[in-house]
């Protein structure tokens, strides 16, 4: 062999060589890691971390996840592709002063191959120490087929802005899980449904909460035109208002199903302003007015203590129950 032919067989080799070595460096991981004592110029692996949410999104693959090795403020974050951030068990925090925690700008994910746009957050808590404007922000206009779950989570003093817990402004329709999650001490919403577009929105907002607590606010649960809602196994108390059900008295109108639920402490339990509430096993009891509007009552509810009853609920008909 000669030694041109050596010489450049091992250039080609020690190129291949670097290639191989510069590869995975780029690629982006199924699974990233954070923590208190990460850096973000590290590669997100379990014995390289992160330092901060922000950091690890741009490392972690479409329909990855994010998780907490250690208890930590992991700062605020925006995402723009379907991904989980789980840090259950872990005390994993973001403190939101001043603006949002979690902004999910569904008009913004553009990753090619994403069959659902889906965004799941668990086992975090969001402290807006008295001037966060929203612990979880929701938008866009073109979401039909959109999902956020919010699983174990606990987020607390928003007094800025909006000063909501979670405010889904989604005017395309979508999915909104809610589980196990605490809301509280919001200046204003605990959960709030209100499309952009208002009754212009294209698209309906189909709402889960259950297993949560919302309390100390100016209204615990807000749902407005184009939202369909189901409260199950919950706790609505101190708040202005509990439940708030809004529309034009057309179908555009949001409607809400509590059953199995506590509404105890409020201002108003349950104010219905031209939208649909129905309620059944539930107990709305020591409220300033326990309702406000036209409601309607399955006949199982426990209603008492109340200072004011005020808006008798309608006995669902036999062919409702």
């Amino acid at each position: 062999m000669s030694k041109r032919l050596s010489a450049l067989l091992a250039v080609g080799s020690a190129m291949t060589a670097l290639f191989l070595y510069a590869a995975p460096a780029q690629a982006q991981a199924t699974r990233t890691w954070v923590s208190g004592v990460g850096d973000d110029v590290n590669p997100c692996s379990r014995t390289a971390p992160c330092k901060t949410f922000a950091g690890a999104i741009s490392k972690t693959a479409l329909n990855g996840e994010i998780n907490c090795l250690d208890p930590a403020g992991y700062g605020t974050v925006t995402i723009t592709k379907s991904i989980t951030i789980d840090c259950k068990n872990t005390h994993g925090s973001i403190l939101n002063a001043s603006v949002n925690g979690i902004n999910i700008p569904f008009d913004n994910f553009t990753a090619v191959g994403e069959t659902r746009k889906s965004v799941r957050i668990r086992g975090l808590a969001l402290n807006g120490a008295d001037t966060g404007t929203n612990g979880i922000r929701i938008t866009g206009n073109n979401t039909a087929g959109t999902e956020v779950f919010v699983e174990d989570t606990v987020m607390d003093g928003n007094f800025g802005g909006t000063a909501r817990g979670i405010s889904d402004e989604r005017s395309g329709g979508g999915k909104l899980y809610v589980t196990n999650t605490t809301i509280r001490n919001m200046g204003g919403r605990g959960i709030s449904v209100f499309p952009t577009l208002g009754a212009a929105a294209t698209g309906v907002v189909q709402v889960i909460i259950s297993d949560s607590r919302i309390q100390s606010t100016l209204a615990g649960v807000l749902l407005s035109f184009k939202t369909s809602a189901i409260v199950s196994r919950s706790v609505i108390s101190g708040n202005d208002f509990g439940v708030f059900v809004e529309g034009d008295g057309t179908a555009n109108s949001g409607s809400v199903n509590v059953s199995d639920s506590v509404i105890t402490h409020n201002g108003v339990g349950i104010q219905a302003n031209s939208g649909v509430a129905r309620l059944s096993s539930s107990d709305i009891v020591y409220n300033a007015t326990g309702f406000s509007g036209a409601t309607t009552s399955h006949g199982n509810n426990r209603i008492l203590g109340n200072t004011a009853v005020g808006t008798t609920p309608t006995i669902a008909s036999p062919a409702l129950q």
